[in-house]
């Protein structure tokens, strides 16, 4: 919108755009894209009705496992072929939403907003670095993870 209404100048708004990161997020989502393709064949996704992921205490805990992997986002994407088949995909869906949301909050690495807040913080001089957030957000998550889980079994 800014490039639109011309009333900044365009060297100003590219300025502000952080390549090494857009390529971080861009090289997460060609990674799942080929997981996707070449790992979760339709046998691999029929072969997990053993892991029980209609049950709110293990969908959540693969969840957030998987969100502190390859991020919440891209985690998200892994799980969709997952939750189709699932009896309530719907109560699964939010199940997911939770736990891959809050599980971002677990570890510096579990979202790419929490890499942009330290990125933009060491610019001004204050270190985030991943112990120091790991003794708040790991807590933290576990916490409210929990709660979830009790708000929706």
């Amino acid at each position: 919108m800014l490039l639109l209404t011309r009333r900044i100048r365009p060297q100003k708004v590219y300025k502000e755009i952080d390549g090494q990161l857009l390529l971080m997020f861009a090289g997460l989502f060609v990674v799942v894209a080929g997981l996707e393709h070449s790992v979760l064949t339709k046998d691999v996704v029929a072969g997990t009705g053993q892991l029980h992921l209609d049950k709110t205490l293990v969908l959540s805990g693969l969840t957030a496992v998987l969100s502190n992997l390859v991020s919440n986002v891209p985690a998200v994407l892994i799980l969709k072929p997952f939750l189709e088949p699932l009896a309530d995909p719907q109560r699964a869906w939010l199940v997911v939403a939770m736990a891959s949301t809050l599980a971002g909050n677990f570890t510096l690495l579990g979202s790419v907003a929490n890499l942009i807040v330290a990125e933009r913080a060491a610019k001004d001089g204050i270190e985030i670095n991943f112990w120091s957030y790991f003794r708040v957000g790991a807590p933290l998550t576990l916490i409210t993870i929990w709660i979830g889980i009790v708000i929706l079994s």
